[in-house]
C-alpha cells in the first residue's frame, strides 16, 4: 500500500479546522501572513504528490487586502470551472488557452464574502462531466489517502487538498455527487444544498433540468455549518427557509429511512455496505428509528440522466466555443466529452424525452420522505477506484458503464433538488477512508446537519495523521 500524504505539521495551520483557525486569527495567536506562508508551503510539500492544483496564485494571495467574513484569512483554493477576476478559468479541459477572467461569477463572489484567502484554483475532470479527477493531457489528482486511488470528482482537486491539511476549507459544486463523491473519497463532509439555496453559475437555473448546486468541502461538521450560515446571507433566497447557524447535534428521535440497493436495485459493495451497517447501529444506539426503504425511481432514470448529462456536455462546448472565441480549440477535448456530445447529436429527440422525464424528479423525490424525516444511503457504490479505472481516454461506453456502477446513490438528490450530505465514517481497505450520505427534504439542512454532527461525535471522523501509512511533514 503507498503511503498517505499530508502537510499536517507544526506551523500556523497545525491541525485546526477554519472555524478554528479563523478564531485564532481574530485572537492574534497567528498572524494572517504566517498562516498563508504555512498553506503555500504545505502546497509545495504534497502537490507534487497529489497534483491537485491547476493554477497557483501565491504572490496574489500574500499581498491581498486584509477580508472580512467567518473565516477573514483562512486559505482556501476556489474550483476551476468558477470565474475569479484576474484568474484563468479552465474548466479541467486542454481545450483551453488560458486567459484571465474579467469578472468574479456569483459562486466565486459567494465563496470569498465568507472571508478566505484564494491561493489558487483546484483540479476538475473535462467540464465537472465524470467521477474521477483524471485527464487525457496532463498527470491525474491522486488520493492523499492512498495515492494508488482515485481523489473522486469532480470537485477532486478541492477535496485532494483539504483531506491532505494543506487547506482547512476549499470551494466545490456539485452536478451529480461532485461534493459528495470527492468527500467521500477523501474522508471529508460535502454538503449539496436545496436547489436555489446559493447562487449558482451564470445560465444554470435556466436549464431545463437545474441539477448544480455549490457548496464546500471541510474537515468538521461546524466548518459546513458555519459556511452556509454565513454565504446564505450573502443573497438570501426569500422562497426558503434560512437555515441559520448550526452548532450542535439535535436532540430529535428521527425516523430514518435506510437505503442498501442503488438506483438499479443492486446491493454495495461489501465494504461500504460494512460502514453503512456500522453507522446503523450507531444511530440506533442513539435513538432513532431506523426503517428499511428504498429508492423509488422511473425504470429510466440511468439512462434519462445520461442523455441529459450528454446535453449538459453538448451545452457547455457550444458556451465556450461562443464566448471564449480563440481561446477555446473543440479538438482538444478528451474522448469521454467527445462520447456524451454524441449521443446528443444521434438522438436529439431522445435527450429532450429524458429531460421531461426528469423534470418530474422533484415530486418523485419528495415522495421518499413521506413517512421518513431522513434517508440514510451509502455515498457511493464500491470503494474508491485506482487510479486508471475511471481514465477519460478508455471507450465511452466501458467508461460510463464502471460510473454507473460506481454512483449509484448521489444523482436522485440533483435532480430531486434536495439536500444531502457526505459524512466520513470508519476505514475501508488500503487505508481508505469511509462515509455514509444522508439526504433530507428540500429546504431541509438543518435536520442533515444536526444528525452529522452527532455521527461525529459519537464516532470521530478517521483522520489523515493517524493513518498507519502516514507521510507527513517533518
Amino acid at each position: 500500500m503507498s503511503s498517505a500524504v499530508h502537510g499536517f505539521t507544526d506551523d500556523a495551520l497545525g491541525t485546526s479546522d477554519a472555524v478554528g483557525l479563523a478564531a485564532a486569527l481574530r485572537a492574534g495567536e497567528v498572524s494572517r501572513a504566517e498562516v498563508i506562508a504555512a498553506a503555500i508551503a504545505r502546497t509545495e510539500r504534497v502537490d507534487p504528490s497529489l497534483d491537485a492544483v491547476q493554477l497557483a496564485c501565491f504572490e496574489r494571495a500574500s499581498a491581498a487586502p486584509e477580508t472580512a467574513g467567518v473565516f477573514a484569512g483562512v486559505p482556501a483554493f476556489v474550483k476551476d470551472n468558477t470565474d475569479i477576476a484576474g484568474l484563468p478559468t479552465c474548466h479541467g479541459s486542454a481545450a483551453f488557452t488560458p486567459h484571465p477572467a474579467t469578472a468574479t461569477a456569483g459562486p466565486g463572489a459567494q465563496f470569498l464574502h465568507s472571508g478566505v484567502v484564494v491561493l489558487g484554483k483546484s483540479t476538475l475532470p473535462e467540464f465537472g462531466l465524470t467521477a474521477s479527477t483524471e485527464f487525457v493531457h496532463r498527470a491525474p489528482t491522486r488520493n492523499p489517502w492512498n495515492p494508488e486511488y482515485s481523489a473522486g470528482a469532480s470537485s477532486g482537486g478541492s477535496a485532494a487538498l483539504v483531506a491532505a491539511g494543506v487547506v482547512p476549507i476549499a470551494h466545490a459544486n456539485d452536478g451529480g455527487g461532485s461534493i459528495r463523491i470527492p468527500a467521500a473519497a477523501n474522508g471529508l463532509v460535502g454538503l449539496k444544498p436545496t436547489r436555489n439555496r446559493l447562487l449558482d453559475q451564470p445560465g444554470a437555473r435556466q436549464l431545463p433540468v437545474h441539477l448544480v448546486a455549490e457548496g464546500v468541502v471541510t474537515r468538521s461538521v461546524r466548518d459546513t455549518a458555519h459556511y452556509l450560515a454565513a454565504v446564505e446571507q450573502y443573497r438570501p433566497n426569500p422562497k426558503l427557509a434560512p437555515i441559520g447557524l448550526v452548532e450542535g447535534p439535535g436532540t430529535r428521535k428521527l425516523r430514518i429511512g435506510l437505503i442498501t440497493e442503488d438506483v438499479l436495485g443492486r446491493p454495495v459493495h461489501p465494504d461500504n455496505g460494512a460502514v453503512l451497517a456500522s453507522a446503523v447501529a450507531i444511530l440506533g444506539a442513539l435513538g432513532h428509528e431506523i426503517v428499511e426503504t428504498r429508492l423509488d425511481v422511473d425504470q429510466r432514470f440511468v439512462e434519462d440522466f445520461k442523455r441529459y448529462w450528454a446535453v449538459m456536455a453538448g451545452a457547455m462546448t457550444l458556451s465556450f466555443r461562443l464566448n471564449h472565441r480563440g481561446h477555446f480549440d473543440t479538438g482538444k477535448l478528451d474522448p469521454f466529452t467527445k462520447g456524451l456530445i454524441g449521443l446528443t447529436t444521434r438522438n436529439p429527440l431522445g435527450a429532450a424525452a429524458a429531460a421531461w422525464r426528469l423534470r418530474s424528479g422533484t415530486a418523485a423525490y419528495d415522495r421518499h420522505f413521506a413517512d421518513v424525516d431522513v434517508l440514510l444511503t451509502p455515498v457511493l457504490s464500491h470503494p474508491a477506484p485506482r487510479i486508471g479505472e475511471l481514465a477519460p481516454g478508455q471507450p465511452f461506453d466501458a467508461l460510463f458503464a464502471k460510473l454507473v456502477d460506481y454512483v449509484g446513490f448521489t444523482p436522485l438528490n440533483n435532480v430531486g433538488g434536495g439536500p444531502a450530505v457526505s459524512v466520513p465514517h470508519g476505514l475501508l481497505p488500503h487505508g481508505l477512508p469511509g462515509s455514509v450520505q444522508f439526504a433530507g427534504r428540500r429546504g431541509d439542512e438543518r435536520t442533515l446537519l444536526e444528525l452529522a454532527y452527532q455521527l461525529e461525535a459519537a464516532s470521530p471522523f478517521p483522520r489523515i495523521v493517524d493513518s498507519p501509512a502516514a507521510e507527513g511533514a517533518a
